[in-house]
């Protein structure tokens, strides 16, 4: 593995940063005031617009997808250190790109496996930001953690498939740019194979029988940015045959096959956001005295930084081997590498935030830093797109499968 960046990625990545410097970090406070002057909270402040055409005006649009007919053509290991400099940034720069999920999930889905009227009515205007776009799988009732438990029923009847279920944590969902939901259900719930009973359906957000209930916290944020997480309601919501995403057992394919850059996407960002609370940390050490002295002195904040370096140099080489096997082996080829780093890099992330937010003293927890709205992000990472604990399981179970 060669671990020197091409020219091309390093000339994006320049291009990236001066973006971040001249546009995005400028742009943080003036979201938050013009977001405190729009009429709904979930509307998008003027400035995120003007990012987004700064951005493709830059060429910086559509990074993440590899396929070079409707996205940047990047591989997974050439977009990865770009990823990462937006996570520097997770509330403005994803979005400014137009590479934030569940968007960039949702687009990769429609360009692998959704027909050419789905891709002309859906794909074309997410890939250019007119929409945005929700995945529904997750429910309240069952544990969707193992996606076999999942409720929603999505039954034929004639040429319409008629939707029945609720879910949850529906990222982007109260944002009213977004316009259609991907929706996970089950079309045979009593088929023999519990993995060929789900399928993926089109749902257009103005379909009657579908209520967005309400907006998700987590920890306390409505993730204004992200277009919210919210509870929807899908009663007897009726479209047209013809929104079958593949095929009638597909979904449970799909789904693993969209999380599994997604996850990795995720670990990119969060080495920016690990890179931003450094910064954060190292700023504030050499400010601030206490007990006669500068932060920067004091043993234990060495301690702090060191680690966080170390433990952030360790995840990315582990993060740009899992891209180049992707690139290189496949998604399944790289099964185990994509687990190691969902498991490893939120954990490692929350850990280096905890600190930054400690040297911050209260500051920390308050509004006038990221911190705390980046440790909320890192945090839930170690619950979505699968928990910890059944990526350790999986994981485990391939090592124990050598030696039996």
């Amino acid at each position: 593995m060669d671990f020197a960046y091409d020219a091309h990625t390093e000339e994006l990545r320049a291009r990236l940063l001066a973006f971040m410097d001249e546009y995005v970090y400028p742009a943080e406070q003036v979201a938050h005031e013009q977001r405190a002057r729009l009429a709904s909270p979930w509307d998008t402040p003027q400035v995120v617009e003007d990012l987004k055409a700064e951005a493709r005006r830059q060429g910086l649009w559509n990074l993440f997808l590899p396929d070079a007919e409707h996205g940047a053509g990047l591989t997974n290991l050439q977009y990865a250190p770009l990823a990462e400099i937006t996570g520097r940034s997770p509330q403005l720069a994803p979005t400014a790109t137009n590479c934030a999920a569940p968007d960039t999930g949702n687009m990769e889905v429609l360009a692998q496996f959704a027909d050419e009227a789905q891709r002309k009515q859906w794909l074309e205007p997410l890939l250019a930001g007119e929409i945005r776009s929700a995945f529904a799988m997750t429910e309240p009732e069952v544990a969707s953690s193992d996606a076999t438990n999942i409720t929603t029923h999505i039954e034929r009847d004639g040429d319409e498939y008629v939707v029945t279920g609720r879910k949850w944590y529906i990222s982007g969902a109260m944002n009213p740019d977004c316009k259609i939901f991907i929706v996970m259900g089950k079309t045979d719930p009593d088929g023999e194979d519990i993995r060929r009973q789900q399928s993926m359906v089109l749902v257009p957000r103005d379909t009657p029988g579908v209520t967005v209930d309400r907006a998700m916290q987590v920890f306390g944020y409505e993730d204004h940015y992200h277009g919210g997480h919210a509870e929807v309601t899908f009663d007897h919501a009726r479209v047209p045959v013809s929104n079958l995403i593949g095929e009638e057992g597909g979904g449970f394919a799909i789904a693993q096959a969209r999380l599994g850059p997604g996850r990795i996407h995720h670990c990119m960002r969060l080495i920016g956001m690990a890179e931003r609370a450094i910064e954060l940390m190292c700023r504030r050490a050499v400010s601030r005295d206490a007990f006669g002295k500068a932060l920067a002195q004091q043993g234990v904040v060495h301690n702090w930084i060191a680690d966080a370096r170390v433990t952030v140099e360790q995840l990315r080489l582990l993060v740009l081997k899992t891209a180049w096997l992707m690139d290189t082996v496949g998604n399944r080829g790289a099964h185990t590498e994509i687990q190691a780093i969902k498991i490893a890099t939120p954990r490692a992330v929350v850990g280096i935030i905890d600190r930054a937010i400690q040297l911050h003293g209260a500051g920390g927890v308050s509004q006038d830093f990221p911190l705390a709205e980046l440790y909320a992000g890192a945090r839930t990472l170690m619950i979505a797109d699968g928990p910890d604990e059944v990526h350790q399981r999986s994981l485990a179970r391939r090592e124990l499968k050598k030696y039996r």
